[in-house]
């Protein structure tokens, strides 16, 4: 539910609306704009202690809202979001390029590819420091060492830099290095781990599940959410399918279909969608043409020696050509990629 309070209510009246919220066995969630305040309302919009909310001083209006997800929801937050990751700007037209290896392999690899993403236009930094294998016996990661190596890099290309956290107790450690924590597909309904990332203040990636709806999606931001952290950005990377000769199954609805949903931005991510390099410029255009907020593509220096998902991930030079032509089509669609600095 959502309560709107009168233009002319005092801090006291809203104070007092908090608290009654509070005494009725709901959570409030206070949003100021420039000409209202507005607070979400969770919890059973069924129980009889609702109806009381109306009767409130200083409340003008209730608006219920069905849907699971509240503070996701576009009624609860009619303008699209901006997340801020560093100084790089999330939404509203403006695009986030996140680019990089999958997993930071070396310093060597990581400032070559990153001198490589810089020049072609990418704003955010990429690789993993934790990896979630299929196979226990697979490359899992270099850990701390890599969380420094990725840090050290970005901040020699004045890039933000985001990254992968798999259990709760990395949080803490994640969030000395990483400006944007990445919540993979697997770990998408790890509950325990969403909410400890909504603890925080640091920018959240949320990947979607490789079986999940975008309900399940949004119900999945909703935990980082309700914990207080608001800087959330969805990202569809594909869902399973019977369909065999790609990684998995793209599904571009799924933008305009969150966009209608929910305020939050959403990126795509092609290389994970697709695992073909010779898909991912074309559903990059397709992504941003669709009204993405941005894209999140591997790139490696030699992915024949890539220690993760080599290939999957596009040569430096690709790479370039598809930023030149990404560019373009952000310029016809009045977009543009956020430049760190920019206000």
């Amino acid at each position: 539910m959502i309560l709107v309070i009168r233009p002319d209510a005092t801090l006291e009246q809203i104070d007092h609306v908090v608290d009654r919220i509070k005494e009725l066995g709901f959570t409030p969630h206070v949003s100021r704009g420039e000409a209202r305040t507005i607070i979400g309302v969770i919890g059973d919009e069924t129980k009889p202690q609702a109806e009381m909310l109306q009767q409130i001083p200083g409340v003008e209006q209730t608006l219920p809202i069905m849907k699971p997800f509240k503070l996701a929801s576009r009624e609860f937050h009619k303008d699209d979001s901006v997340v801020h990751v560093g100084k790089v700007r999330i939404g509203r037209g403006s695009l986030a390029m996140i680019a990089g290896p999958c997993a930071v392999e070396s310093y060597e690899v990581m400032d070559t590819v990153a001198r490589y993403v810089k020049a072609g236009g990418a704003n955010i930094l990429r690789g993993g420091a934790f990896k979630p294998r299929t196979s226990p016996y697979a490359f899992q990661g270099m850990g701390e060492d890599g969380l420094k190596i990725l840090k050290e890099v970005g901040q020699k290309y004045d890039m933000p830099v985001v990254t992968e956290v798999m259990d709760p107790r990395q949080v803490e450690l994640v969030v000395k290095y990483a400006d944007m924590l990445q919540l993979g597909a697997r770990n998408m309904q790890n509950f325990d781990l969403l909410k400890e990332c909504g603890k925080t203040r640091t920018p959240v990636l949320l990947k979607r599940g490789m079986s999940a709806t975008v309900k399940d999606m949004l119900m999945s931001a909703e935990y980082v959410l309700s914990e207080g952290n608001n800087q959330v950005v969805l990202c569809e990377r594909g869902v399973r399918s019977f369909e065999d000769s790609t990684r998995n199954m793209l599904d571009m609805s799924a933008v305009p279909n969150v966009k209608g949903q929910s305020h939050l931005p959403i990126i795509v991510d092609p290389s994970h969608a697709t695992g073909r390099p010779d898909l991912i410029p074309s559903m990059c255009r397709a992504s941003v043409a669709a009204g993405a907020d941005g894209v999140h593509v591997e790139v490696h220096n030699c992915p024949e020696k890539a220690m993760s998902d080599g290939p999957q991930a596009l040569l430096p030079h690709q790479f370039l050509d598809l930023m030149g032509d990404l560019r373009r089509l952000a310029g016809a669609l009045d977009r543009h990629f956020s430049n760190p600095g920019e206000n």
